[in-house]
């Protein structure tokens, strides 16, 4: 009987549960198995000590190739949100903004009151991703993502999270978080930076 290869196996180092089911429909075509840095049983802590969003991605993609014991594809993103009237806050530090553990209820209702009284023209932002890929190889190669958009004033949609629901489009009169899942990876920050690596990806399987 034939033997069934193997499917190879593609790592996210995120324990950001929507993170993960953005990049599982993304590369839902790819034929690999894609997995959490915690599936594959990888809980170390990474320092973002990078000054740039590039930097910390593939901070973290090599912390957690080095600590895979199998052979394996890393992929990490680094992403966040550039305010222009807040001289681009949250920025790098956009996760840990106000305390990583703050809920981003609170976070988003800050960034709304920081701008408070700002008109529609200078309240622009965009979300910017990084993804780091580091493959078996030990090569590494970065895909970039943008979105622009601008800050709203309150809180709008539930199928989001982090920021989204503060980040309005003008485009499309909604906010990322009032977006269906399909919208939402078609324009997203992520899903730009997704497709960009996934044809990295191709020419590997």
């Amino acid at each position: 009987m034939k033997e069934t290869k193997r499917k190879e196996k593609l790592v996210f180092a995120t324990g950001n549960a929507g993170k993960l089911r953005e990049i599982r429909k993304i590369l839902a075509d790819l034929d690999m198995e894609i997995l959490s840095a915690k599936e594959m049983g990888i809980e170390i802590p990474v320092e973002e000590n990078g000054a740039t969003f590039e930097e910390n991605a593939i901070l973290k993609a090599k912390a957690i190739a080095e600590a895979c014991t199998e052979t394996v594809t890393v992929l990490a993103d680094d992403s966040g949100l550039e305010i222009d009237y807040l001289h681009k806050e949250p920025g790098i530090y956009s996760a840990r903004y106000m305390g990583e553990d703050t809920p981003y209820s609170i976070k988003n209702a800050n960034l709304v009151e920081r701008l408070n009284g700002v008109p529609d023209e200078e309240r622009t932002a965009r979300f910017v991703c990084v993804i780091a890929a580091v493959f078996p190889d030990g090569e590494t190669k970065t895909a970039h993502g943008v979105i622009e958009g601008r800050i709203g004033y309150e809180e709008k949609g539930t199928n989001g999270f982090g920021y989204d629901p503060i980040f309005y489009l003008p485009a499309l009169g909604r906010t990322s978080a009032e977006l269906s899942d399909d919208e939402k990876n078609e324009i997203s920050h992520r899903g730009k930076a997704l497709r960009q690596i996934k044809k990295e990806l191709e020419k590997r399987i």
